[in-house]
């Protein structure tokens, strides 16, 4: 019996950081205590971030956890 795949960690990190006027990745990462490699691989859906890291980022955009970070195919 196949497996059903499991739902992908989807977020809209990117076009948040960019509506904020000239916020770069190496900005958020700063603000939020990670590498600019971090924010590029989660920008680029290759990287699942923790739950508190999560949180630290949707708190910089004053947005909720769940308004950034969602489950695609769930």
């Amino acid at each position: 019996m196949p497996r059903k795949k499991e739902p992908t960690l989807e977020n809209c990190v990117r076009d948040l950081r960019a509506a904020r006027a000239g916020m770069t990745q190496q900005d958020l990462a700063d603000l939020v205590g990670v590498t600019r490699q971090t924010i590029v691989a989660l920008e680029g859906g290759a990287y699942t971030p923790s739950l508190a890291l999560a949180l630290r980022i949707a708190k910089v955009f004053r947005k909720s956890t769940e308004q950034v970070f969602w489950l695609d195919g769930a």
